[in-house]
């Protein structure tokens, strides 16, 4: 055997992963983010690519004493929001697999090594991990099947599981038969269930069965913007035929809808979309949270802490 040979089968099994965190505004977050992703054991290059969206880029992070365990800062580009800046790094990468991390999410050791195996040793495009859910004081285990990872069981249930902080994906596929973040999906809202539906449109989705990253919920800049919520759904109904064909999808996105107006004082329109969830499918809960709320017997905002304490959001 060769020097060259060698070499060849060592990058085989061990490719340059390229990471892309956008940011906006969570600069404490974003070191322990970037510390958790160059600490991870990989004998890899990381190839990390930090996206400033709507804000003044840190050079200070930059670093590239170790070729191993580079780190690039970019601004964004493209369209204003998450989904422009999370394409800006894309486009900025160069390894063959692609991952992301939320600036408020943390990789924990081992994400790395068990997703580059998940990838090399199958057929499989992308792959996900489970998380643990950090919400006040508690913490929740939330790992996928791989049977959960179907287009028809995203369709019917979204698999919260599968976070886009999980997301490891081949860059020929990314740039591919998958395709790149949808920027025009208003505010960005459910841009990672859009993406994911697309990716298992596409190719398998492997699945390494461990909680590997730790996912602070109820971080996100919008997860209480109802308008973007609505109008958001409204576009992924449409877009996705999956999305209308799945009852108890369809079911699960109208009763957001329904939850998203009660919270906005829309009385009349959240007991509606309530009504129809309920005769998609009596069993989804949505429906009776949203209009408990349109009838002012319990606020929005209460039941939003105790889903995020179960590691669950509406």
């Amino acid at each position: 055997m060769t020097d060259e040979t060698t070499h060849h089968e060592a990058h085989a099994t061990t490719p340059t992963v390229s990471v892309v965190v956008a940011t906006h505004n969570r600069p404490e977050l974003l070191r322990i983010a970037i510390d958790a992703i160059l600490q991870q054991e990989y004998d890899g290059a990381i190839d990390l690519v930090i996206v400033f969206d709507r804000s003044e880029p840190d050079r200070t992070l930059e670093t590239d004493a170790d070729p191993q365990r580079r780190v690039r800062v970019i601004t964004n580009e493209r369209t204003p929001g998450l989904a422009g800046a999370r394409n800006s790094g894309i486009m900025a990468t160069v390894g063959e697999l692609v991952a992301f991390c939320d600036d408020d999410d943390e990789w924990l050791p081992g994400k790395v090594a068990a997703q580059v195996r998940s990838l090399t040793g199958s057929a499989a495009l992308t792959s996900v991990t489970g998380i643990r859910v950090a919400y006040a004081d508690t913490e929740t285990v939330r790992v996928p099947k791989a049977e959960s990872l179907t287009m028809d069981e995203l369709a019917r249930r979204r698999v919260m599981e599968a976070h886009p902080s999980t997301v490891m994906v081949r860059r020929d596929a990314l740039l591919g038969p998958i395709g790149l973040v949808d920027e025009e999906i208003p505010g960005s809202y459910a841009e990672d269930f859009d993406w994911i539906l697309r990716a298992a449109r596409a190719g398998a989705i492997a699945t390494v069965e461990s909680d590997l990253v730790r996912v602070r919920w109820g971080q996100s800049l919008f997860s209480r913007n109802w308008q973007i919520i609505i109008d958001a759904t409204d576009y992924l109904i449409a877009k996705h035929p999956e999305l209308r064909d799945s009852r108890q999808g369809l079911a699960r996105l109208l009763g957001r809808r329904a939850f998203a107006q009660a919270a906005l004082g829309q009385r009349r329109g959240a007991l509606s979309d309530a009504w129809k969830t309920v005769r998609l499918s009596w069993r989804e809960r949505r429906a009776y949270v949203a209009a408990a709320v349109a009838l002012r017997l319990v606020s929005a905002e209460r039941l939003m802490s105790l889903a995020h304490k179960r590691g669950h959001g509406i």
